[in-house]
């Protein structure tokens, strides 16, 4: 699908506030109500809009500890890591990789004791190495149509 302007606007706009009204929406990119709900429509049935989410701060939920879990899975325990590890409360997300881990997890625990007994979980499949968060910067960012520019122009 080819997007224009306005479609990047739209989307520019919902990645920043996925609750945002139609009639705001349109207001922000000079259209009608009605057609600005047939754009984003056009975009979800494209499969470039995929869902609206909160996000959530984990910290006042009372889950401090923050880890990134790389995993280096023995190749046969594959599908049991998905099962097993994968699925846990814990991950809120896992990325199957190339290199020379396997496996990258975010996850959140509430104590050191908690994100141990995940690490030891994991070690029954492979390698780990984890690193603890202190702070993120630039999560969730919107896709823009400045990175398709900045692509073509190197």
């Amino acid at each position: 699908m080819e997007l224009d302007d306005l479609d990047w606007k739209l989307l520019d706009l919902l990645q920043r506030d996925g609750r945002m009204t139609f009639t705001e929406l349109a207001k922000r990119v000079s259209l009608s109500a009605p057609a600005t709900t047939e754009r984003v429509r056009r975009l979800e049935q494209a499969g470039i809009v995929t869902g609206y989410v909160a996000v959530v701060d984990t910290h006042r939920l009372g889950l401090p500890i923050e880890a990134i879990v790389r995993v280096r899975v023995r190749s046969l325990d594959t599908p049991r890591f998905r099962e097993r590890v994968v699925t846990l409360a814990q991950v809120r997300d896992a990325d199957h990789v190339t290199g020379d881990d396997c496996w990258l997890l975010r996850v959140v625990c509430r104590s050191m004791v908690e994100l141990e007994a995940f690490v030891e979980q994991a070690q029954r499949y492979g390698d780990t190495t984890t690193s603890l968060v202190f702070s993120s910067h630039g999560r969730n960012r919107p896709v823009t149509r400045e990175v398709f520019g900045d692509i073509v122009s190197r």
